[in-house]
Formats: structure tokens, C-alpha cells, sequence
């Protein structure tokens, strides 16, 4: 069984930053592709960035190019998200995932921006 848990997030006044970690147990070596989303009340959820573990290509969504960076570690069941010059309109519960055959979600995370 894997299982996939967050830590990092919290309240942050807006231009600060924070760094969301997620870290995956079980019985499997390791992922294709890691990431995250995130779901703000009343919303759909929305992708954030993602990051392929063979190479490290990445991908953000428009809203957090240049202010957000994710990374992995080297036993790439580890994934971060680097949030930088975070706004009010970031506030949301951030959910990491990791692929491989299948999808894996963590609980999720809550951030909350203040203005």
C-alpha cells in the first residue's frame, strides 16, 4: 500500500513564502511523474505544477509561472513545491500526487494568504 503525506503548509502574509513537502511510504520504488493541485472553496480543482522524475521537465499552470518551483529528491518519492511572492488568490488545500500505472494522492495541506 502506498500512502502519501504532506507537510509545510499554513498561514503566510502575501509576498512571503512557503515550501510544501510531500513524501511517499509503501511498497513501491518509485514514480514517473509527481505534482501537485490544489482546490480553493467553491472551486474545481486545479493543477499547479508537475514534474516528470526521469529528466525533471516541469510544468506550472500560468497563475504561479515565476513565483512557484517544483522539485524532487533523489530517491524521487519526495516532492516539493517552492511557493514564492504568494497572493491572497493562492489560498487553497494543496494535494500532491505521484504516478505510476496509477494515480496516489496525499490529504492535502491547507494555505492560507493574507492580505
Amino acid at each position: 500500500q502506498v500512502q502519501l503525506m504532506e507537510s509545510g503548509g499554513g498561514l503566510v502574509q502575501a509576498g512571503g513564502s512557503l515550501r510544501p513537502s510531500c513524501v511517499a511510504s509503501g511498497s513501491i520504488s518509485s514514480f514517473n511523474v509527481m505534482g501537485w493541485y490544489r482546490q480553493a472553496p467553491g472551486k474545481q480543482r486545479e493543477l499547479v505544477a508537475t514534474i516528470i522524475t526521469s529528466g525533471g521537465n516541469t510544468n506550472y499552470a500560468d497563475s504561479v509561472k515565476g513565483r512557484f518551483t517544483i522539485s524532487r529528491d533523489n530517491t524521487q518519492k519526495t516532492v516539493y513545491l517552492q511557493m514564492n511572492r504568494l497572493k491572497p488568490e493562492d489560498t487553497a488545500v494543496y494535494y500532491c500526487y505521484m504516478w505510476r500505472s496509477i494515480a496516489y494522492w496525499g490529504q492535502g495541506t491547507q494555505v492560507t494568504v493574507s492580505s
